[in-house]
């Protein structure tokens, strides 16, 4: 080599270092070292500065979830969005303040949950959904009467009978024993039906004589006295209950939302919305005192907007749902579908209930219940009423996402789908290259299959699927006493809409529970708690369950081109695993968690 090098007298200093560089393979270092030394001023291209970012991970499984759902090991992030994928060759094109090692953990795009309720724990609220027996929310309700006082209402969400010890339900007695002198209603997991104590009636006045409400059903003891279960109408009972106030439920409410983030999930759409608090006239409520509260406690789109303006970074995105406001009230509203920005926007009409649920159970089907001959369910609707409250909404460009767990409810929710969208053009995006068919139009829930022909319709008319594949291990006792065998196989199906139909499908959790993890466990295993398979055809594979939890959300709400996978130019809402979802056992879904959660290259939640 000293000789090759002697022999060169003529030729440049630079031009000895890129002739060491190509026969020693030196570094970067080693070529910046030797141009300071023969004193050169002009080095390679390949040594010039790195470009600056804010964020690189690396040395990890990268899920991008792009078209070829293909796999990286680094990201570059800066001001919030994704600046490239690749390998660890990233490292030499930018220089980061913050690089994370992964260690070989996954990263891959946050969740985003298509269907969920925030349910803070408000200061009348009890939290049954941790209780493991009738025992011991006895003991939260006992506890919660001696700091309230008595008279004072007690309220909870979340009891579920397969999580109980006692492997019943709830009863006016178990209440009435833990809390004789407050009025008590504790709300089902899944809100379909909930449970009254005996002073809690008395104010509500139902008594043994009380007829059923429309769409719902008092449920009766041995003696023919109200048990105190009542399905799907509990609203009879709680309307009785003082609403807690927006400053009292703005605290617990941010303590929701930053636990959707511990589980992944980066968005996630609201199917509680409501525009109550809008100005009077712009599609709000008039309140009845000047300066009062309209709406309770909820989180309603006028403060989420106003939540998220003051602390969004540190909070998951959110798509607003907002329930049918009736026909006048939608119309004076200024916005519809898409309004608003990557932090909160708005979404479908919805999930207004076309029927109801398993947990009540008042699901709409086609049969009768297996073991209750002559009872199918009820719909909330006669055809004339669907048909006006979704001619309504599509006129104003809305989305639709109407809830519809029973196949009798889907087929008379499609049907008037169908007949809205052969008659009526799309006001809110008349230039989409697939014109009406691009509406995004969807059924919230898709329980029991409908019949084929109703599938057919479906993709005719590019009508989606928001499902909760977490419900068939959530609600399994549920579904083996109430189904035949039939629909009990293709419970939540997933396989056969999307691989024999070709129905576009995106994956929420509708709190049953809320997290990702379980609902993809059951869509790849199609196993309940039981172990038992349920329909092995309805299971999918786990890429493609995993782009329903993730890339179909956002292009569920048309936000495709900002989130949903990891890709230059997209938001860097991205979270990491420390297990491998493509080859980790099944279980190991059920038994993980999330390592770390970042919100636009934020890190927002680490289990460090």
């Amino acid at each position: 080599m000293r000789k090759g090098i002697k022999g060169q007298a003529g030729a440049t200093r630079q031009h000895l270092i890129t002739r060491h560089l190509i026969t020693r393979h030196l570094t970067r270092q080693h070529l910046a070292t030797m141009a300071l030394l023969l004193g050169t001023a002009a080095l390679p291209a390949a040594a010039a500065a790195r470009e600056a970012v804010d964020l690189i991970l690396h040395d990890g499984q990268v899920l991008t979830v792009d078209a070829a759902f293909s796999t990286r090991s680094a990201v570059a992030v800066r001001a919030g969005r994704i600046v490239a994928t690749g390998g660890e060759d990233l490292l030499e094109k930018y220089s980061a303040a913050q690089v994370i090692d992964l260690k070989g953990r996954t990263l891959m795009p946050g969740f985003i949950d298509t269907h969920v309720h925030p349910i803070p724990i408000g200061p009348s609220d009890v939290n049954p959904l941790v209780a493991h027996s009738i025992v011991e929310i006895q003991d939260m309700v006992r506890k919660k009467a001696a700091e309230l006082g008595p008279g004072k209402w007690i309220t909870g969400y979340g009891w579920q009978e397969a999580a109980l010890a006692e492997k019943r339900n709830l009863t006016r007695a178990d209440l009435d024993a833990a809390a004789p002198d407050n009025p008590v209603l504790l709300v089902r997991a899944g809100a379909h039906s909930a449970t009254a104590n005996s002073l809690a009636l008395k104010i509500a006045g139902v008594t043994r004589d009380t007829p059923d409400p429309k769409g719902g059903l008092i449920e009766h003891d041995a003696m023919g006295e109200p048990g105190g279960v009542i399905r799907e109408r509990q609203d009879i009972v709680a309307r009785f209950i003082p609403p807690p106030t927006w400053a009292e439920m703005k605290a617990p409410m941010i303590r929701t939302l930053k636990g959707f983030l511990a589980l992944g999930i980066t968005s996630f759409h609201d199917a509680s919305g409501r525009i109550d608090d809008e100005p009077a006239g712009a599609g709000g409520i008039a309140p009845a005192t000047p300066g009062a509260e309209v709406a309770s406690g909820d989180m309603t789109f006028a403060r989420a907007r106003a939540l998220y303006a003051e602390m969004g970074a540190d909070l998951p995105r959110v798509t607003m749902y907002i329930s049918y406001p009736g026909a006048e009230r939608l119309k004076a509203f200024p916005h519809h579908t898409g309004y608003g920005d990557d932090r909160v926007r708005l979404g479908a009409i919805g999930e207004n209930l076309v029927d109801g649920g398993f947990t009540g159970p008042t699901a709409w089907l086609l049969v009768d219940y297996k073991g209750q001959p002559g009872f199918r369910g009820k719909g909330r609707y006669t055809d004339a009423e669907l048909q006006d409250m979704v001619d309504n909404a599509n006129r104003l460009g809305w989305q639709l996402g109407l809830h519809c767990i029973g196949d009798a409810a889907i087929v008379q929710t499609i049907n008037a789908y169908a007949r809205s969208l052969e008659t009526i053009p799309d006001p809110a995006h008349p230039g989409d290259a697939n014109g009406p068919g691009d509406r995004r139009w969807f059924t919230d829930h898709f329980t029991i299959m409908p019949p084929d022909a109703t599938m057919a319709t479906m993709a005719k008319d590019h009508i989606w699927i928001a499902q909760q594949p977490n419900f068939l291990y959530n609600l399994e006792n549920r579904y083996v006493a109430l189904l035949d065998d039939w629909r009990l196989a293709h419970n939540n199906p997933v396989g056969t809409p999307v691989h024999k139909f070709g129905l576009f499908m995106a994956f929420g959790s509708d709190n049953l529970p809320v997290g990702p993890l379980v609902g993809l466990y059951a869509a790849i295993t199609r196993k309940g708690p039981s172990g038992i398979v349920h329909g092995p055809e309805e299971a999918v594979t786990r890429p493609e369950a995993i782009r329903a939890y993730t890339a179909n959300g956002a292009f569920l709400s048309r936000e495709e081109h900002d989130k949903g996978t990891i890709e230059a130019g997209k938001l860097a809402d991205m979270i990491v695993l420390p297990f491998d979802p493509l080859t980790a056992a099944p279980e190991t879904f059920l038994n993980s968690h999330v390592d770390m959660t970042f919100v636009g290259g934020r890190l927002v939640y680490s289990n460090s």
